[in-house]
Order: C-alpha cells, then structure tokens, then sequence
C-alpha cells in the first residue's frame, strides 16, 4: 500500500520539479555567445543578478523571470573589452577632461582599462571608487598611480629614484596609495635601480610592468621578474644580434635611443627573435604593441586629423598636449620619418610573429593627453584592428583585450570570460567580431555590473562627452 501511494505520489514531485521558475534580475535571451577561451559561438541566454553572472543555459532549456529582458537575437555577446594601456594624467588643469574620458570608454564597450601612470592619482583612486559603487559611469580602473623613473624624469608626477634607498621608499609610496601594478618608465633611471625596482616590487607581491632603459638587455629584465613589457622597441632590441654591442654603446654614452633604432631593426635575427619568443613565453611576460598609436605618429607628417570626429571629445586642454609630437613629426628630416614608418611596418609584422609564437599580448591603445589623436574608446577598436590587418586573427585579437587583460593582472575569478560567477561587464553586438574585427564597434548594448546601456542610451553618453 505504502508503495502504491509513494508512485502514485512520484509524478506529481517530477512534475513540480520541472515547473521550477529562478528568478533574476536581468535575462539576456537568444544571444550568440562568444566564448573567447574556446572560441566557440553558442546560442544561449545569460542570466545575471547582483552584478554577476547566476547561469548560462541553452536556450529553451528552462523557465525564469526576470526583472528586465534583453532579447539579443540576433546579436553577439561577449566579454566588455579592456584596454589595456591608457593614461589619466595633465595635471589640475586637464583633471575634467580625463574624467569626461570615462564616458568615451563605456561608450565603446570598454568596461575596464589599465591606467599606466600619470599625475592624477588621487583624482583617479576617487574615480576609481566611485565607479565601482556605481555612482560615477566608467569602466573598472586598474592603476599604476605615479610613475617610477629616474632624476629629472619626462613625466610629471614621476617618482624619482637614484639610490636603493629610493627605490624602496617609491614602493613603500605605492603600496601605501594601493596601486593595482607597478609602473616602470625608461627617461632617466639607471641600470641598477631598474632592475632593482623590478627586483624589489616583485617582492612585494606586484605585477610590474614598464618600458625598458636601453642600458638593460631584455635578458636582464625578464630575469628580474618583469611582467608585462610596454611597446614593441624593447622586444624588437632583445630580437637583435647586436643587442650586447649597443647596450653597452648606451651605457657609454656613443648613441641615443633613436640613433639605436635602425641599427637594431638591421640586425633583426630569426633564430635570436625566436629564443627571445621562447623566453617571453616561459616566463609568462605579456607583451603590449600598441600599434595604432605608432601607426598614428609615425605618419603624422602626411595625415590630416583636423577632422577627426573624437577632437569634440578632448577640448581644447587636451588638444593643446597634441602639438609636441606635431612638432616633433613635422620638423623631422626626410630620413628620421622614413625611418619611423619602416619601424610601424616591422612592429606589426613582429606582433604577428609573437602572436603565431605564443606570446601573450595585450591589447592597448595608450590613449591620453599628449599622445596625439590617439583617442580614449575608440583607439582600443582600432588597435584590434591593426592587429589583424597585421595577420592576427580576429579571435586572438579579442583575446588580447579581455582575456588577457584578466590574466595578466590576476583578476580571472572576476573577469576575462562568460562563466557563472563572474562580474557580468558584457558587450552585446550587431555583428560577428569573429568574421570582421570592425564590428566590434557595431555596440548594441553595455552591461557594467549592474548598469544597463543600451544604444540610445550609449549615443546619449557620446553627446554628453562633447567639450564645447
């Protein structure tokens, strides 16, 4: 009898079961999921609550509520873009207008940057707080706040080391303002206190990344520990077979760092580059091109940007910062010009060759005051896009974005894919970034956290950023 009622009773808990509703506060439905780890397109909805991803399933497989629905049929979902190279920084003067840089980013699909250093940290650390409270629109800011260098350093806001002494008083400095990594710059700082710095942060439990004085071989500089290496000039002085001989004509004062570039780009060695590659890779440095900045500065002598749409964006202030390079690029001889726009073919060529190696690269525009028409949002599309233009395919180049970004600053419990648990920080797109790089700029919707953009909503942003 007890069995009896017991099956009797069985379908009506199977039946109870199936009808099982979750609730959410947002559902995004139909959407073409682009898992960038995988590479593989699934059709799925997205479900999120509290600012994080709760589940990812198959379309149809089960019923919810929702407080909001994005029907994304039709589209592509995938990770909010990084970039990974950007700079805050001008001073007091330029402080509103870096702030006004926050909406260019989100307006772009850009959900969080990697702030290389400047002069703005407490702006910067305020804005950085704020946003994660969600009372102030702007991607995820990771920051290096000010600088180490060496005496009578190029950037203001610098910190300015010339004795160990020093070197462990800019990271006690540092950790005290809780930067997220440590930035190196190359203008002034000894051989010595480089390595140190590198040495000493490490230490200290920080991701190091930075340019690299030419009084250093890369050899040295990986082995301190460094993370991450800014710009291509370094890697491509590593790939040279002469690089010994032209550290040690930098420590001796017989050349300048532009007078080492043809030299270098001459003595360009397969068989050096690939062991150069190697040791990249074994010790898991990541590496930033930033091709489109150098794209755009080495052909500033031919290339009119008076009408580039993103200059309503910067005002005046920022623009102003524009006219050193100008300058610069315009009274140059024919030869320095040439040369630069041989040195922009060959760095894109030897990002595709540390790519197809398995170098990690990351994605970043080095957008900001002084860096001319390089422009915060956009320049991130646009350095995707001479990734690939370069042979890079489109996927490994959205990778160099997102996915990479989280690795390298050891945030991949919260970002860097779509996975339950993660921050839900997506970008919902009009067309396949996979078969055309450029439709990564084609942004339907933004989700950042718990905020929900939509186009007009994006549009709206993009007029508000406008510096009349």
């Amino acid at each position: 009898m007890t069995r009896l009622l017991f099956l009797s009773l069985l379908p009506i808990f199977v039946s109870c079961k199936k009808e099982t509703t979750n609730h959410y506060d947002l559902a995004i439905t139909n959407a073409q999921v682009i898992h960038l780890e995988t590479g593989k397109v699934e059709h799925q909805n997205i479900f999120i609550s509290n600012g994080r991803i709760e589940a990812i399933e198959a379309v149809g497989s089960s019923n919810f509520k929702a407080d909001s629905t994005i029907d994304a049929s039709g589209k592509y979902l995938l990770p909010g873009f990084w970039d990974n190279h950007i700079h805050l920084r001008g001073g007091d003067t330029l402080m509103a207008n870096n702030k006004n840089f926050l909406k260019l980013f989100i307006a772009n699909g850009i959900t969080t940057v990697r702030d290389a250093g400047g002069d703005l940290t407490h702006s910067v650390m305020e804005w950085k707080n704020k946003i994660a409270s969600e009372e102030l629109i702007g991607p995820t800011i990771f920051t290096a706040g000010p600088k180490i260098d060496g005496p009578k350093a190029t950037w203001a806001g610098s910190l300015e080391v010339e004795s160990e002494e020093d070197v462990v008083q800019a990271l006690d400095s540092l950790e005290a303002l809780k930067v997220d990594f440590v930035k190196i710059y190359d203008s002034r700082i000894s051989p010595k206190n480089y390595l140190k710095a590198i040495e000493e942060a490490k230490k200290r439990g920080f991701t190091v990344s930075g340019h690299m004085p030419f009084t250093v071989t890369l050899d040295e500089t990986i082995n301190a520990g460094m993370d991450g290496i800014e710009h291509l000039y370094y890697i491509m002085k590593g790939s040279a077979s002469n690089e010994l001989e032209v550290t040690k004509k930098m420590n001796n004062g017989e050349m300048g760092f532009w007078n080492a570039m043809p030299a270098l780009l001459d003595a360009y060695s397969g068989s050096t580059a690939q062991a150069t590659f190697n040791k990249l890779k074994e010790n898991d440095v990541f590496v930033v091109p930033t091709l489109h900045i150098g794209k755009t500065l080495s052909y500033l002598d031919e290339v009119d940007h008076t009408k580039d749409k993103y200059l309503k964006y910067m005002g005046k202030g920022i623009i102003k910062t524009y006219q050193g390079r100008i300058r610069s690029a315009l009274n140059s001889s024919e030869e320095a010009r040439e040369n630069r726009k041989k040195l922009d073919t060959f760095f894109g060529k030897l990002a595709k060759s540390l790519n197809d190696a398995g170098v990690l690269l990351l994605a970043g525009s080095d957008s900001g005051a002084f860096n001319s028409y390089t422009y915060p949002g956009i320049s991130l599309h646009k350095e995707l896009q001479v990734m690939v233009e370069n042979g890079v395919s489109p996927l490994d180049a959205l990778r160099t974005s997102t996915m990479n970004g989280a690795k390298f600053l050891n945030q991949t419990n919260d970002y860097g894919a779509i996975s339950k648990g993660k921050v839900s920080d997506l970008v919902i797109l009009e067309a396949n970034p996979l078969e055309d790089i450029e439709n990564s700029q084609k942004i339907f919707a933004v989700i950042k956290g718990t905020q929900v953009f939509s186009k007009s909503e994006l549009q709206e942003l993009l007029n508000n950023a406008v510096i009349e």
